[in-house]
Parts: C-alpha cells; structure tokens; sequence
C-alpha cells in the first residue's frame, strides 16, 4: 500500500510522490535554493513535460542531456538552476541504472540496518549527509521503510513528534510547524554570527 505523501501540496504532484520511489528521491535531490512545495512538485512537472504519468530512471538517464535541460527550464521552471538540476537528475538516475538496475527501492530492499542504508543514500549524487538523513527519515515516518535503528541513523530527523524537514509533512498544519522550526534555526545561526 502506498503512504499518502502532502511534500508539494499539490494532489497530483503528491499523488505521484505517493506512488514512486524515483519520484521521491528526484524531489528530494531538487529540494535546496527553493521552497519544499516546489522541489517536491518537480517530479510531476518533469513526468508531465515527458508525456509520462511516472518517472523511469533509465528513460531519465538515456534522454539527450540539452533536451532534458529544456524541460526542466521550460516555464515555469522545475527548479531555480534548471540546467544544473537537469544534470544532476540524470547523474542520479545513470548511478540507479548502474547501481540498482534502475530500481529505487533496491536501495532500501532487504537493508540490514539503518547505518546501511544512510550509507546508501550517502553514496546517492547529490546526497550528502543531511539530505541522506532526512530521506532516511522521510522513508521510515511516511514510507514504512524501518530497518533496525533507521531513527538511530537518520539522527535527529528520526525523533518521533518532530518537526524538522520534509519527512514530517503529512499536510497544511504540519508543513507550518516544520517552516517556523527552521526560521528559528536561521534565527538562532544568526544570532551566533552577530558579535
């Protein structure tokens, strides 16, 4: 059974987060420099511009990379750095077609442990560590992916109750807790800098 995902705020868009791991994994590549409803709304926007009502990691890698380019820059633009973020999706989607045959959820399939997969999704491009931990998050709160120690691993986004990233959004009044947690954490960087 697939989860009821609320990251772009758009049914459509949602719809297809719900249903693909690829989806879900391309919004959380897309999400930085741009709000969350917008990076997670990307996925449907590139599937859409594809003529596909799904996204396909070998069919995303094989596509010509200035033609790609122009899908994601056609307005409105899927992400602020439309070029760089096409590059990106398909370098992720060429590493899944390596790696996992193209199949995301080979990632998390049969995982021994949370440190294992935040190891994998670490090893994702354009997954560092933070965007690694709260897609661990993302999948073991929404996604029913729960290896043991899967909050151990995904760190302080794991805490049950929190309100911190994308994997705590389930709807309006959650994304609203999620949006003053981190203006309190830009507030709270800021006055560390000033003297």
């Amino acid at each position: 059974m697939s989860p009821t995902i609320h990251l772009a705020q758009q049914p459509e868009a949602d719809a297809l987060l719900s249903r693909s791991p690829l989806a879900a994994l391309v919004g959380m590549l897309l999400d930085q420099q741009v709000p969350m409803e917008w990076a997670f709304s990307g996925p449907y926007t590139i599937a859409s511009r594809m003529g596909r009502d799904d996204l396909d990691a070998g069919e995303i890698a094989a596509y010509d990379p200035d033609a790609f380019a122009e899908l994601l820059k056609e307005k409105p633009a899927v992400h602020r750095y439309p070029g760089s973020m096409a590059k990106r999706v398909q370098t992720l989607c060429q590493y899944l077609v390596d790696t996992y045959d193209g199949e995301p959820t080979a990632i998390w399939r049969d995982v021994p442990d949370g440190a294992e997969l935040l190891a994998r999704l670490k090893a994702l491009p354009g997954f560092g560590e933070q965007k690694a931990r709260i897609f661990l998050a993302l999948l073991g709160k929404q996604f029913d992916v729960r290896p043991a120690g899967w909050r151990e691993a995904a760190g302080a986004y794991g805490e049950e109750g929190s309100y911190r990233s994308a994997a705590d959004i389930t709807g309006p009044e959650s994304l609203a807790k999620v949006r003053a947690h981190k203006q309190e954490m830009k507030r709270a960087a800021r006055a560390k800098q000033s003297p």
